[in-house]
């Protein structure tokens, strides 16, 4: 695993020293993704420089984490994380055997050795045994399109074609690595972080505000968009080409509406026995493949369902007790710990758990805006990282369990958008609009004190916060209410001055008609934009922030096209969601173990907002640097942040994304 970095000056630049030194400073800014060893590749004719970093062995150099991910920025190394083949023949950016391309690669493609012996077949000839050396082969062999569609893993990378001069930019099928790209005025550039794109001179950075906007309604911003006006992610299964013309063009080698189309039509062509063991086959495959490594390899444990499975099917395909690792909290309703080394000491994996205390958790807070480089709000960041930084000091290789209620309907808004909808769609709107009123007349805080009478087992967590989120949905559409549920701030455009919120694939009318079935319809929303630009960017910034590979195995695509071929029954029977990975699991972990209500990865950040974050966020939230700083209207963000410290309501998670804006413009701008 590394970082990638690389731009191109149309029509070329004399000096090859002016390259190299541009592309070092890029690649500076990309240590923590790999402080071990560096590469640089310049063609001085074309104008083009490709840097590269890579991570090696950091056991044991984790301490001083917060103060790490400062300095790093600014010492002057260029690296890779080599997890396959850790000789110099792995190294990057590498040329083709025809001399023809050259790559910069940040990922891991599992099929590499099946892809190598096919095409030593028909005369190709290897130096090494990376992965990296296949890929080009294949794309000299059979055109870079046809052979990224062939990859199994997960990548961002960057080809220069020598012969054409075209630069390629092709990010994996489900947006696990990232890639970020601009090209403007006859400069393209690339980049695993913004940060890189921020040291080259020829760009000057200004914020979107429509993105900022985008954000505001979730805790992240969606691709293509970010947080600068001309910088773009790449979307996941994409690719994009560049000539000297400077015009982009991009196109899908993966499409997910057509993979989900395609597994809906071919439904009823399998039975529900051959889809199980199919299912079974097909998941126990992907495990096995994240598990190859050069290097020590073990994985996040929550004893929740989705990393339950991956670390069972790890076990059973391991000889020695697999490496298991989990975090947990002290405060009330915060704490899986218990449940992880429950289901550790089941599978007899040697495990590691750390209860973090307060203190430990709130001083992640000051390195998170460069951690994440762009605001970024999901507040389970802060334990992601913690138990990244656990992890790191065993193996340097972890898998993890996400993707899992994408795929096989999970989340709990699935099921109460649904039957939300049928329920309150059988009612007048205006006895609708009533009852919405009559919920929101009682404050949160004494929502919460009612639901004390409901048993543990059945009460919901912030019983207060869902009900006043219950009476914001009761008037609305099905899809209005979907992003009712997805939205932290509902009107987005009045609380950023200035700002038109782009409306993306939450808003497509046409998806009522290509994905008929509710719960699928948010199933394929959540695959295309809470998957890539939420839960694996969180996941992605964490581990690399400490140079720690995260693989998912769920994610493996394979799996994901046969999902859709799954018929619903197979992922929710009975009130029960990932029904089909629920009873893969239950051959090896008893049901007593896993069944239990859903509890997020977060933290208590309602209460830390009151105490000890009180004094810093007031100082970011203050009405007169709002007004003075012109991006916010302030009267709602003040209102809320009042009646939070009040305990009335609780607004600690749209308050958050206003933190984190207000964190990473005092970093960055």
């Amino acid at each position: 695993m590394c970082g990638i970095a690389g731009f191109w000056r149309a029509g070329g630049m004399t000096h090859e020293g002016t390259l190299r030194a541009l592309v070092q400073q890029m690649t500076d800014t990309l240590i923590a993704r790999g402080p071990d060893s560096a590469g640089i590749w310049v063609d001085r004719e074309a104008g083009v420089a490709l840097g590269f970093d890579l991570v090696r062995d950091l056991i044991g150099q984790i301490e001083g984490r917060r103060g790490r991910l400062r300095a790093e920025g600014e010492r002057a190394h260029h690296r890779r994380l080599a997890i396959i083949d850790l000789s110099p023949a792995g190294h990057q950016p590498m040329a083709s055997a025809n001399d023809r391309y050259v790559i910069s690669y940040n990922g891991e493609v599992y099929n590499f050795a099946a892809l190598r012996s096919e095409l030593e077949q028909i005369g190709c000839t290897f130096r090494g045994h990376s992965d990296t050396e296949v890929m080009l082969a294949a794309c000299a062999e059979w055109g870079v399109q046809a052979a990224t569609q062939r990859f199994v893993g997960m990548f961002a990378f960057a080809l220069w074609d020598r012969e054409a001069r075209e630069l390629y930019l092709l990010r994996d099928r489900l947006g696990i690595k990232p890639l970020y790209w601009y090209a403007r005025g006859g400069l393209t550039m690339f980049a695993s972080e913004l940060k890189a794109l921020r040291a080259h001179p020829g760009w000057e950075p200004h914020v979107n505000r429509a993105a900022l906007a985008a954000f505001m309604r979730h805790n992240y911003i969606p691709a293509p968009h970010s947080i600068y006006a001309d910088v773009h992610k790449l979307e996941p299964g994409c690719m994009l080409t560049i000539g000297e013309s400077g015009e982009p063009r991009i196109s899908r080698y993966w499409d997910a509406l057509d993979v989900a189309e395609a597994g809906l039509a071919a439904r009823g062509k399998c039975s529900d026995q051959e889809l199980i063991e199919e299912f079974e086959t097909t998941m126990a495959e992907a495990v096995r493949a994240r598990m190859v490594a050069d290097v020590p390899l073990g994985a996040f444990l929550s004893g929740g369902v989705d990393s339950s499975a991956v670390v069972a099917l790890m076990q059973g395909s391991s000889m020695q007790p697999v490496k298991t690792f989990s975090i947990g909290f002290r405060e009330s309703g915060y704490d899986e710990a218990q449940y992880a080394k429950a289901v550790a000491q089941h599978l007899g994996t040697d495990h590691t758990e750390l209860y973090v205390d307060p203190e430990h958790a709130l001083g992640v807070i000051p390195a998170l805006a460069d951690m994440y480089d762009e605001p970024f709000a999901d507040s389970s960041q802060i334990p992601t990282f913690l138990v990244s930084e656990l992890t790191r000091q065993h193996v340097t290789v972890s898998l993890s369990g996400d993707g899992g209620d994408e795929l096989f309907a999970g989340y709990n808004r699935y099921l109460h958008a649904v039957s939300l909808y049928r329920n309150t769609a059988r009612l007048p709107a205006g006895l609708r609009q009533l009852a919405a009123r009559l919920i929101c007349t009682v404050p949160q805080h004494l929502w919460d004190l009612a639901f004390r009478a409901v048993p543990g087992r059945y009460r919901p967590p912030q019983a207060g916060h869902k009900m006043h989120k219950l009476a914001g949905v009761l008037c609305t559409s099905q899809g209005a209410i979907y992003r009712h549920l997805v939205s932290h701030w509902h009107e987005p455009d009045q609380l950023v001055l200035g700002a038109q919120e782009p409306k993306g694939v939450l808003w497509d009318e046409q998806l009522d008609q290509r994905i008929p079935d509710a719960v699928e319809r948010m199933q394929y929303l959540d695959l295309m934009t809470y998957l890539p630009d939420d839960i694996l960017t969180k996941v992605d910034r964490a581990s690399m922030a400490v140079s720690l590979e995260a693989r998912v195995p769920l994610l493996d695509h394979r799996l994901v096209e046969l999902s859709w071929r799954l018929p619903m029954h197979l992922k929710m029977r009975g009130g029960t969601t990932k029904w089909v990975l629920r009873e893969l699991l239950y051959k090896h972990v008893p049901k007593s173990l896993i069944d239990r209500p859903k509890m997020g990865f977060g933290v208590p950040l309602e209460h830390w907002l009151r105490g000890p974050l009180r004094e810093w966020a007031e100082t970011l939230l203050g009405r007169e640097r709002l007004e003075q700083e012109g991006y916010f209207d302030a009267a709602p963000i003040r209102a809320r942040w009042e009646r939070h410290l009040s305990g009335a309501e609780n607004w600690a998670y749209p308050l958050w994304n206003v933190l984190m804006f207000q964190a990473w413009k005092e970093r960055w701008l």
